[in-house]
């Protein structure tokens, strides 16, 4: 990518204060999840003479239903939850540009055999899915991201194949195959690094999708265990005292509103920057 579409990124963002916003809540968020370990409070030691207790000077969040700082494992819980939000993009995003760039570029046999395939999972309920897989895996992180990742390459895989279409088709691609080079030389050379625009795109807005997916696994209970939390996991014990204990609920609900609208919100406006005909439209 050049150094224009990194200027229209910086203008776009500039120019749109949301998305301004956006950034500086997302940079706050990894930040205090980074820096965690600062908190004075342990997130999993337990008080139960001080369980339950409202937002206060004290515990800014209040506290749960074992005496846990809330705020603290939000902030522990922030990393739980991002991290595998963006390892499950990293995995989504080299998977699906793996078989979207070889199905484009390939085509024939290969191209119907893959996208067939990607169609196969696609009509898939993902979600069910996975709660299948959790099921018969080791509940944990790594599970997390590898279920996650490995369900939802299929869009990225689409978009790729689409863009790899087009490029192999250009004059640079063309000259490329006429001197000799290898399909593979080619796609790592030519063709990935001129649609890693919309790889971008695609895997910012893949992040908040498996934000959303991990939040509800383990809001079912089958994401992080116990002591360790995640927004998710906050949630699925909250979930007993949403009529009582109206901070439980609301704290780490919040946070996952705001993450996942803030990478909605970037993704939208790479979108933008990277194809700036769309603003015409």
């Amino acid at each position: 990518m050049n150094r224009r579409r990194w200027n229209n990124v910086k203008n776009e963002l500039f120019k749109n204060k949301f998305a301004l916003l956006a950034l500086i809540t997302l940079i706050i968020f990894t930040a205090a999840s980074v820096f965690a370990f600062l908190s004075p409070f342990d997130p999993n030691k337990m008080s139960v003479m001080d369980r339950l207790q409202s937002p206060s000077s004290g515990h800014i969040f209040g506290t749960d239903d074992y005496g846990r700082d809330y705020f603290t494992r939000a902030l522990y819980g922030g990393r739980v939850s991002l991290a595998v939000g963006f390892l499950s993009m990293a995995v989504a995003v080299i998977v699906g540009t793996a078989v979207g760039t070889i199905s484009g570029y390939f085509g024939g046999w290969i191209d119907n055999l893959l996208m067939r395939f990607v169609e196969v999972l696609m009509s898939i309920p993902s979600f069910f899915l996975m709660l299948l897989l959790n099921a018969y895996m080791k509940p944990g992180i790594t599970t997390l991201v590898l279920i996650i990742g490995l369900m939802t390459w299929m869009e990225i895989a689409r978009i790729v194949r689409s863009e790899t279409l087009s490029v192999k088709e250009r004059e640079y691609v063309m000259y490329a195959k006429a001197s000799g080079q290898s399909s593979f030389f080619i796609i790592f050379k030519h063709i990935i690094p001129n649609i890693a625009s919309t790889i971008i795109i695609a895997g910012t807005l893949n992040i908040a999708t498996a934000i959303l997916m991990e939040s509800s696994l383990s809001f079912l209970g089958l994401g992080v265990q116990q002591p360790n939390s995640s927004w998710g996991s906050m949630l699925n014990n909250a979930q007993g005292y949403i009529g009582d204990v109206w901070h439980l609920t609301l704290f780490p609900g919040f946070l996952i509103l705001l993450t996942v609208l803030s990478f909605n919100v970037l993704g939208n406006v790479l979108r933008v920057a990277f194809e700036p005909k769309g603003q015409k439209q």
